[in-house]
């Protein structure tokens, strides 16, 4: 784990990774907080590492401070909510070649409120055979320069570092978008860096920014197979939304022949039909969407699409059909909200 001005949220992740792991490596990398004092009451392994604008540097060295070859690599916001201990030995007992994915739960705000989102991160990893590149958003690369295989592990972990709490108490956004902006300057047509610069821009609500970012990005060469890929075409359809260009977002119709069987895409296309006025077709979406498979948001397979069905009944005057489908939110906030408003 590399760490700086963490004492808010470290001592919730130092705790339950403890349980798991044969040793804790903490650096720290200029905190001037109680940090490092918090991380010492877990473990003596914590080491200064003086910050080079470099987060492959940072990772790799605490890398050289492991004792043990396999290593699980954490952010100081991140908790631990699920480890299968006999899942997790089968992976590493199986190839010491492989890199372990872990379930990622980001709890991310936005214009609409907060939501859940889930995606699949390397994380786990033998360092002898393994190292970081890249100054931001670094990735696990093998040392050799060959390919490898990654595989799911039953990990899960909470992320709360982009709920607005917390981005207002960081500096984290301004920090990644002027080190995203040094690695653009030497290589612009970076697909995945320009992702990672809009989608920054769309955390810090800056969506016309993130929609420029977006539109660069998905003007070059992209293989529409990777997540990565997948997740800038829908955060590119949400940034239109909320930088109000509703009719410019129904050309993220063009990407259905690739994610046509996905919940989270066909949740935001009806959301798009939505914004547009076109209400028929946008409830008939929303419909689909309705225990369909879970998606990488929490609720577009359930409480989301009931809900804009019925913010859609309640706009048409439909008033029996709005209250009915509210009702089959269930516990859903908003839901609940309008209710008693109705």
């Amino acid at each position: 784990m590399i760490v700086k001005n963490e004492e808010d949220v470290l001592q919730q992740s130092l705790n339950k990774v403890g349980r798991y792991v044969d040793e804790i490596i903490v650096v720290d990398t200029g905190s001037t907080d109680r940090t490092k004092e918090i991380a010492l009451t877990f473990t003596e392994k914590v080491y200064d590492f003086t910050w080079c604008d470099d987060f492959s540097a940072a990772r790799n060295f605490s890398l050289e401070k492991a004792s043990c070859d396999w290593v699980l690599v954490l952010d100081a916001d991140e908790v631990i909510t699920n480890f299968n201990v006999g899942h997790f030995w089968n992976v590493i007992k199986s190839d010491k070649s492989v890199v372990g994915r872990i379930r990622l739960i980001d709890i991310v705000s936005d214009a609409t409120g907060e939501k859940r989102c889930t995606e699949r991160i390397s994380r786990l990893f033998n360092r002898r055979l393994f190292h970081y590149e890249g100054i931001i958003h670094e990735q696990i690369v093998k040392k050799d320069g060959n390919s490898f295989n990654t595989v799911p592990v039953e990990i899960t972990v909470e992320h709360s570092g982009y709920t607005q709490e917390v981005i207002q108490r960081t500096d984290k956004i301004a920090r990644n978008i002027t080190l995203l902006e040094q690695a653009l300057e030497k290589n612009p047509e970076d697909a995945y860096m320009l992702y990672q610069l809009a989608k920054t821009y769309y955390m810090a609500k800056s969506y016309k920014d993130a929609v420029y970012c977006f539109k660069r990005a998905l003007a070059l060469p992209l293989d529409f197979s990777l997540e990565y890929v997948k997740n800038l075409v829908e955060t590119y359809g949400y940034a239109l939304i909320n930088s109000g260009s509703y009719g410019e977002a129904m050309c993220l119709k063009n990407y259905e022949k690739y994610y046509a069987s996905s919940t989270d895409y066909q949740f935001l296309m009806a959301l798009i039909s939505m914004n547009n006025g076109r209400f028929s077709q946008a409830i008939e979406q929303f419909m689909r969407c309705i225990d369909n498979k879970e998606g990488k948001v929490e609720g577009t397979n359930s409480y989301l699409p009931k809900f804009n069905i019925a913010v859609i009944y309640e706009c048409l005057g439909y008033r029996a059909e709005a209250v009915r489908y509210y009702e089959k939110c269930e516990n859903y906030p908003a839901a609940l909200k309008r209710l008693r408003e109705i």
